[in-house]
């Protein structure tokens, strides 16, 4: 007798237990937490301090605090963040579903770290990644006669796996 009620407690524990998915994780309602590993405790930069001399903190593994302004729509694989100068940003990049940025996200205070990398583009990769950026807002863009401007050869990005935002 004992058998079955533990029998009926597994099934309703196990068999009714919803797995979380990479979209339940994106449209989480309440973003506020920690995502990846626990944060160290080193020193914490602003954008605009690490942007001022990016050179320096290349290759280093670093602490960033930031505004996220976007998070990538598709899989919340990357977020945005800017500083007082909402031009300047550094995209905070993580492995595609390790870790799932939600896209209520945007606008709060995020502490993230990682490597800090200056990604270099060609013409045919700046292009591309204009195209993929904007596919991921649903925006079908001709990338023939784009014209582009001396930072989309570029990005900064912070390659990290963890962040905590507020």
């Amino acid at each position: 007798m004992a058998l079955k009620y533990i029998l009926i407690f597994l099934l309703i524990q196990f068999g009714c237990s919803k797995k979380i998915t990479e979209l339940d994780k994106l449209n989480k309602e309440n973003p506020i937490g920690l995502y990846g590993d626990k944060l160290s405790n080193n020193l914490v930069y602003k954008v605009s301090e690490v942007l001022d001399s990016p050179e320096i903190k290349i290759g280093k593994t670093i602490m960033v605090s930031g505004i996220i302004s976007e998070v990538c729509p598709m899989r919340g694989c990357w977020m945005q963040i800017v500083g007082d100068n909402s031009e300047e940003f550094i995209r905070v990049k993580v492995t595609d579903g390790e870790i799932v940025f939600p896209l209520s996200a945007k606008g709060k205070t995020v502490i993230a770290e990682g490597q800090f990398v200056k990604l270099e583009l060609s013409e045919k990769q700046a292009k591309g990644w204009k195209h993929h950026l904007a596919a991921e807002k649903g925006i079908e863009l001709d990338t023939t006669n784009l014209i582009l401007n001396e930072t989309d050869y570029f990005e900064f990005r912070l390659n990290t796996n963890s962040a905590e935002i507020f």
